[in-house]
């Protein structure tokens, strides 16, 4: 995507914070299990999904939807390796450090598999 209208950016921008809030509220309502499944819920994609006919058509549209599909993938596969390290590591380590160390093999598996699927 080399470029994305303003009206695209903001339509991502509510739905990812909307779907933040319904996680919050979920969790406090229905509590932590149930949050955590709703904090699986991919609002990112989704919102990229949505909003990216305000910016492509035809033949672009069907590519960079492909693309982002594909991406997507890879993503979800990541954060499903990334929960299972913050079970582990959250209560080893406490949340402060268990969350910096998560978030940190976050970003090293995401750069890791984004040079392999660039080669």
């Amino acid at each position: 995507m080399a470029h994305l209208s303003l009206s695209a950016l903001l339509i991502r921008f509510i739905l990812g914070g909307l779907a933040v809030v319904a996680c919050t509220i979920a969790a406090k309502k229905l509590g932590e299990k149930v949050g955590g499944i709703f904090a699986a819920f991919p609002a990112v994609y989704l919102a990229a999904l949505l909003t990216i006919g305000l910016d492509f058509h035809g033949g672009q549209l069907i590519s960079h939807s492909i693309m982002l599909s594909r991406g997507a993938i890879f993503g979800m596969a990541i954060n499903i390796l990334v929960a299972l390290m913050a079970g582990y590591l959250l209560p080893k380590f406490g949340w402060k450090k268990g969350i910096l160390q998560s978030m940190a093999c976050w970003f090293a598996i995401s750069i890791i598999v984004v040079l392999i699927i660039s080669h």
